[in-house]
């Protein structure tokens, strides 16, 4: 949480806390409409593209996207195909036994690449762990993202420089370090200035299995009481590895919220312009000190929940073909050559950089060697902690007790 020190909430006559950044809270969220069909309903989500490319009109979402032109719509084009690359190579490096484990987030690129190119360079995002479409687009050098699933180290990036934290594989619990650190942001008084280049939102993406986890309720709270300046985002992939989301809600996920006191929004995931337009809306009333928004990305997890699990021993087939025929990716690609915005020469060199992109990551993937399994004691505190370098102490002398390098023999 960022530093600096600030008044607590005051209480209001009705015994509410006063937002910290503004005199004035926002009004009251209001409560989803009801929706037929439980959690998996399409009714009322937002869409700017249809599946099959069309752009349609929304009254609400339209102004977030008026100034986006053909060369932004084609830098997403780009965002997400090189994420899905990423995950490709990834794969594929993982069964060559290259990596330890993986995650893809293949069917997500929209909702991330989406929600990531609404964020400004003075935003903090909170990732769970398959978030390399956001990762991509803040910056992040997808290498050091595999230094993890490779159990090189705990993750090799700097998250200040990115506004990216580090990869969190602890289901849920990162909601809370979001809602912490935005009211750390929110106490610096870096919310509701005026200040375009200022004002800081933060966001959380977790995914819907990680719902029904305690920290995210928790998180909820501390966000409504507070009005923190947090964009809870999660992305419905419909699966919690094998676990599908009608056996954790009766109703749509973002219904949730509003009974926590937070507005929320349901997103086509899939469309790539409706996930870039409310989040910047949700981000746009963070900054200005209106407090969270739960936005449902409503997508489909397209791939395995991470290399170790076979989805075909709990899903059909003609389940994954219907979403494949809602792909992201081809869904803008038919827009953008619908609108004659995707030239021969741009695919082609697109192509070009995919594969140059695919060879970077096989090769630094195989440079990075195999680490002690001492070095899993580094970095884990900032400062020296007592009872790591005891463990670290007892490790080595377990280690050591196996074999003796020096005879080649067993003790």
């Amino acid at each position: 949480m960022p530093g600096g020190s600030a008044a607590a909430p005051v209480p209001t006559t009705d015994g509410r806390a006063a937002a910290l950044s503004s005199p004035a809270r926002a009004s009251a969220p209001g409560v989803l409409p009801a929706v037929e069909g439980g959690p998996l309903a399409d009714e009322g989500l937002v869409q700017l593209l249809t599946p099959s490319g069309e752009r349609v009109s929304h009254p609400e979402y339209d102004a977030y996207v008026a100034h986006l032109t053909d060369d932004d719509l084609r830098a997403m084009y780009r965002d997400m195909v090189l994420t899905r690359r990423f995950d490709t190579e990834a794969t594929a490096l993982q069964r060559q036994g290259e990596l330890a484990l993986f995650a893809q987030a293949l069917g997500q690129e929209a909702a991330q690449v989406g929600s990531g190119r609404a964020l400004k360079p003075q935003d903090h995002v909170f990732p769970s762990y398959r978030e390399h479409g956001v990762a991509h687009v803040r910056g992040v050098e997808l290498t050091q993202v595999l230094r993890l699933f490779r159990g090189v180290d705990h993750g090799g990036w700097d998250p200040v420089a990115h506004g990216f934290h580090l990869y969190t594989l602890v289901i849920g619990s990162h909601a809370l370090h979001a809602t912490g650190y935005a009211m750390g942001v929110q106490r610096d008084g870096l919310v509701g200035t005026g200040d375009d280049e200022r004002d800081t939102a933060v966001v959380a993406y977790f995914g819907d299995g990680a719902t029904s986890q305690g920290d995210v309720s928790e998180a909820l709270v501390f966000a409504a009481v507070n009005q923190a300046p947090v964009v809870l985002f999660c992305q419905n992939n419909q699966w919690a590895i094998s676990e599908p989301t009608t056996r954790q809600a009766a109703a749509p996920i973002a219904a949730r919220a509003p009974g926590f006191g937070i507005p929320a929004v349901r997103v086509d995931g899939n469309d790539v312009l409706a996930s870039y337009a409310v989040t910047a809306a949700a981000l746009e009333r963070a900054r200005r000190g209106d407090g969270p928004t739960f936005v449902e990305a409503f997508t489909y997890r397209m791939g395995a929940h991470t290399t170790s699990d076979d989805p075909s021993r709990y899903r059909s087939s003609e389940q994954e073909e219907h979403w494949r025929r809602r792909d992201p990716i081809d869904r803008l690609r038919t827009h953008l050559e619908a609108r004659g915005a995707l030239p021969a020469a741009f695919v082609d060199g697109l192509q070009a950089e995919a594969d140059a992109f695919g060879e970077h990551l096989r090769t630094a993937v195989r440079a990075m060697g195999h680490p002690s399994s001492a070095s899993m004691f580094e970095h884990v505190y900032a400062t020296p902690h007592a009872g790591v370098e005891a463990d670290r102490t007892w490790f080595e002398t377990y280690e050591s007790s196996f074999l003796d390098a020096r005879e080649g023999s067993h003790r």
